[in-house]
C-alpha cells in the first residue's frame, strides 16, 4: 500500500519474482500441499487464539488533505489479537494495540525546511510527539477493544468496539471480511485466517483539532487493515 507503481509490466514482474523468492526458500510448501484459498466462502481456520503476522499485515489512515485528495499514512508497530469462533462469530473478539511513534508518511520534502521553528526533526516524528496530533509522549498507546462482533453473512461481520485515543475512548464500527483461511496453514502447519478491515471515526470527537479551522485537513479519518494472523499454539510439555 505504500508504493505506486508506474506500470502494470512493473508490477507483474514484482510479482513474479516474490512468488519465486517465497518458493525458494526453507518455508516453500512440500509438493501437493494445498495453498490458501483464494477466496473465503466459509472459515476453516480452526477455533482458538490469533495473533496477527507483522510480515503480512499492514494498518494504515486516511484523511482529506487541503480538498484535493486523501492523504494516506501507516503505523508500522501494532499488535493485534483475536479470539476465534468460526462456528459463532459473535463469541469472537478483537483487541488492537498501536504505537503511534510508529506512524510513518513517505514524506520525501524537506521538513526542517519548511518547519524552521519546529522541536521535531521530521514529519513522522511531528505527527507522533506533537500535542496537535498523537502526543505520544502523553498518550503512548492507542487501542481498540470489541465490545460486540454483528455477523453479516458467513465470513463478514460488523466489529463494535472501543477506540481509546489522546486519553478520550469512542465506539467505532469496524466493517470485518475474512478473506482467506486454513486449517493448516501451508508453511507452519497451524490455523491462519486472513482479514480485511475498515471503520470510521471524527478525529474532533478525540479532541485532535488542529487544521481544522480554517478546514485544511478533514476531520474524518478512515482506518483500514488488511493482513494475516496464525493461530497461537501452547508449546509441548
Amino acid at each position: 500500500m505504500k508504493h505506486t507503481f508506474k506500470a502494470p509490466l512493473l508490477l507483474a514482474t514484482l510479482l513474479m519474482a516474490s512468488t519465486l523468492l517465497s518458493c525458494s526458500g526453507s518455508d516453500a510448501p512440500e509438493s501437493g500441499q494445498k495453498p490458501l484459498q483464494k477466496a473465503a466462502k466459509t472459515i476453516e481456520a480452526p477455533a482458538g487464539q490469533y495473533r496477527v503476522d507483522p510480515n503480512h499485515a499492514s494498518l494504515s489512515f486516511t484523511v482529506n488533505h487541503l480538498g484535493l485528495s486523501n492523504y494516506v499514512a501507516w503505523f508500522t508497530d501494532f499488535d493485534i489479537a483475536i479470539g476465534l469462533d468460526p462456528a459463532n462469530l459473535a463469541s469472537s473478539s478483537v483487541e488492537v494495540s498501536i504505537d503511534p511513534t510508529s506512524i510513518t508518511t513517505d514524506y520525501s520534502g524537506d521538513y526542517k525546511a519548511t518547519h524552521k521553528d519546529s522541536p521535531f526533526k521530521s514529519w513522522n516524528e511531528d505527527l507522533a510527539l506533537s500535542p496537535k496530533f498523537f502526543n505520544a509522549r502523553q498518550h503512548p498507546q492507542i487501542k481498540f477493544v470489541s465490545t460486540k462482533v454483528d455477523p453479516t453473512g458467513k465470513t463478514t461481520a460488523k466489529i463494535h468496539g472501543d477506540l481509546s485515543l489522546l486519553g478520550q475512548t469512542h465506539p467505532v464500527v469496524l466493517d470485518a471480511r475474512v478473506t482467506g483461511s486454513a486449517a493448516k496453514h501451508p508453511f507452519a502447519g497451524i490455523g491462519a485466517i486472513g482479514f480485511s478491515a475498515v471503520g470510521h471515526f471524527k478525529r474532533s470527537d478525540f479532541g485532535m483539532n488542529h487544521l481544522l479551522q480554517p478546514l485544511l485537513i478533514g476531520d474524518q479519518v478512515t482506518i483500514r487493515f488488511e493482513g494475516e494472523f496464525r493461530q497461537v499454539v501452547e508449546p509441548p510439555n
